[in-house]
């Protein structure tokens, strides 16, 4: 990879980790397009996968005191066999496919926030559907966490126990992409190594924007986050990625 284009990965995964760490959502699934430019849409989702594990994997270890273990297992009884069925029928599709798969989801999340800033407090069977759903979609567009983030706060997760909760299932959920991605070839040694070394600037990024938090309005961020969302996804789902 050529010192140009490794430089945009590290500047854009430490600038999505930014405006996430202030905006509250969208580090994820705005870095997804970038990945998908420079990497293609099967490379993309692996990588982003492996570095949201380990970034996920570390606010658990910091809130782990606080974690609401009996959810992480509601959760993952849908999440872990939906993961599963999305990753195999993601190591399989079409490149193409997956590309518009992609702009598809990033114009639906822009919609969804609109539509359902909050979420009801669901019951453990309807809460377990929610895994499902989060693991399936996780599969193939690589995250959906600002759609099922209002879902754990519904259930009055404040602070570590939301961070650590959310962050918990999260870890479960990629643990088992990447168990099916290694099996069908999609994570590869190259792949992973790639996301275990976006770590330090996906750290770094979270740091910067713990401190401007409370010097810049989160609206800027959230609006700037939107519309990347949505040229992103108009441009995936009309050129497929070429």
């Amino acid at each position: 990879m050529a010192a140009p284009t490794v430089l945009l990965v590290i500047v854009a995964t430490f600038a999505t980790a930014l405006l996430s760490a202030v905006a509250g959502f969208g580090g994820g699934v705005l870095l997804l397009p970038v990945f998908v430019a420079v990497f293609g849409a099967r490379d993309a989702v692996a990588i982003l996968t492996v570095a949201q594990l380990v970034s996920n994997a570390s606010r658990v270890w910091f809130n782990r005191r606080e974690i609401e273990r009996r959810l992480v297992a509601v959760f993952a009884l849908g999440a872990v066999p939906a993961a599963v069925v999305g990753a195999v029928l993601f190591a399989k599709a079409p490149l193409p496919s997956l590309s518009r798969i992609i702009g598809a989801f990033l114009l639906a999340m822009v919609v969804w926030r609109r539509l359902r800033p909050a979420a009801v407090n669901l019951g453990d069977r309807w809460f377990a559907g929610i895994g499902a759903m989060s693991g399936f979609g996780s599969a193939l567009v690589g995250s959906v966490g600002p759609m099922v983030a209002p879902f754990f706060l519904a259930r009055g997760l404040v602070r570590g126990a939301y961070i650590g909760t959310e962050a918990a299932s999260a870890v479960v959920m990629h643990l088992t992409k990447l168990v099916v991605f290694g099996a069908a070839a999609v994570l590869t040694v190259r792949s992973g190594l790639t996301g275990l070394a976006l770590f330090p600037a996906s750290a770094a990024g979270a740091w910067a924007g713990k401190r401007v938090v409370e010097r810049i309005r989160t609206g800027t961020f959230v609006t700037v986050i939107e519309v990347s969302l949505v040229v992103s996804g108009v441009l995936l789902l009309v050129t497929g990625g070429a």
